[in-house]
């Protein structure tokens, strides 16, 4: 008579998350520790500061209030660190009061580092020469992908990426498309500041953000919180 084989080591989480799916339980959520946290703030901005680089270098714009910072910037010469971290400070009462202290503390930490970095890349990191629209396809994927990893972690860059992130945890609004066409209103404000050209470019680097938050961030899709 053959007798069941043992299970190996290997198969046991395939075969627990199919008990769990066959009895109607969830899995565990895996809490991030503070390790992970920290780490996905400071791989999350520096991603984003070097998209925000090339998007300035080839003058372009951007949704969100990274994008107001950049018009403020253009219009006033001061620099775009120092803008951003200013405009997000009236939008973090929101996010104490929709998202909670916790999230507030990471995007206040988020906000700080970006605007820390944006100030300090242009020190140790030069760009002579950027085609637009290779600046737009790769600094809105740069910025996708940072921001991606931060509201993997309860994070944003504050401002508009907290309303979306509320939108999107209240009513189960797709994240991606929400703020796809809030930047889309933001890009056409520009058109006084950038010439017509720059912000038709600028639409494909906010499509490129978009996109990935779009596939990448659903409700449920990420189990650790």
């Amino acid at each position: 008579m053959n007798h069941p084989q043992p299970a190996t080591a290997a198969a046991m989480p395939a075969m627990i998350d199919q008990h769990n799916r066959e009895s109607g339980q969830t899995p565990r959520m895996q809490q991030h520790t503070l390790f992970d946290d920290m780490q996905a703030l400071l791989t999350g901005t520096l991603l984003v500061s070097l998209g925000v680089a090339m998007l300035g270098k080839a003058s372009l714009i951007t949704g969100g209030t990274v994008g107001i910072a950049f018009l403020l910037h253009y219009f006033t010469g001061l620099s775009f660190g120092k803008l951003f971290f200013a405009i997000n400070v009236p939008f973090y009462f929101l996010a104490v009061k929709k998202m909670g202290w916790k999230f507030t503390l990471k995007t206040f930490a988020a906000v700080a580092l970006l605007s820390a970095f944006s100030e300090v890349l242009p020190l140790v990191f030069a760009m002579e020469s950027l085609n637009p629209l290779y600046g737009a396809t790769m600094g809105g994927l740069l910025c996708g992908v940072g921001l991606l990893v931060l509201f993997r972690h309860r994070a944003s860059l504050g401002g508009i990426n907290v309303l979306v992130l509320y939108l999107q945890e209240r009513y189960g609004l797709r994240a991606g498309l929400v703020q796809l066409v809030l930047d889309a209103s933001i890009l056409m404000l520009s058109i006084p500041m950038i010439s017509l050209t720059s912000v038709a470019i600028s639409l494909l680097g906010a499509a490129m953000l978009n996109l990935t938050l779009a596939v990448n961030h659903k409700p449920g899709r990420y189990m650790a919180i």
